[in-house]
C-alpha cells in the first residue's frame, strides 16, 4: 500500500481557524479543564483560608443573612441548586 501524504488525504479539508479562535490561541487559551485556572483559584481560596480572621467574619455575616429578611431566599436558592446539581 502507498504511503499517503498529509496533502493527499481525500475527504473534507481542515478549514483555517476563525481570526477569533487565533487570537484565543495566541493569548494561551487552554480550553476547558484549563490549568492555569485551576491554580489561580487554588491559590486564591489558600490565600482566603489562611485567614481566618476573614472567614470568621464572612461566615457571621452569612449568619446574620440566614437569619435577618433575606434567609428566606438565600435558602429558596440554596435548594434549587442543590435540586439542579443531582440531574
Amino acid at each position: 500500500m502507498p504511503h499517503r501524504t498529509s496533502s493527499s488525504r481525500s475527504g473534507p479539508q481542515r478549514r483555517a481557524k476563525p481570526p477569533s479562535a487565533q487570537k484565543a490561541d495566541a493569548r494561551g487559551n487552554e480550553g476547558e479543564g484549563s490549568r492555569s485556572a485551576a491554580r489561580q483559584y487554588d491559590r486564591a481560596a489558600e490565600r482566603f483560608a489562611a485567614d481566618p480572621e476573614k472567614v470568621d467574619r464572612l461566615a457571621e455575616d452569612a449568619r446574620h443573612a440566614l437569619n435577618g429578611p433575606e434567609g428566606k431566599d438565600l435558602r429558596t436558592a440554596e435548594s434549587k441548586g442543590k435540586a439542579a446539581s443531582h440531574r
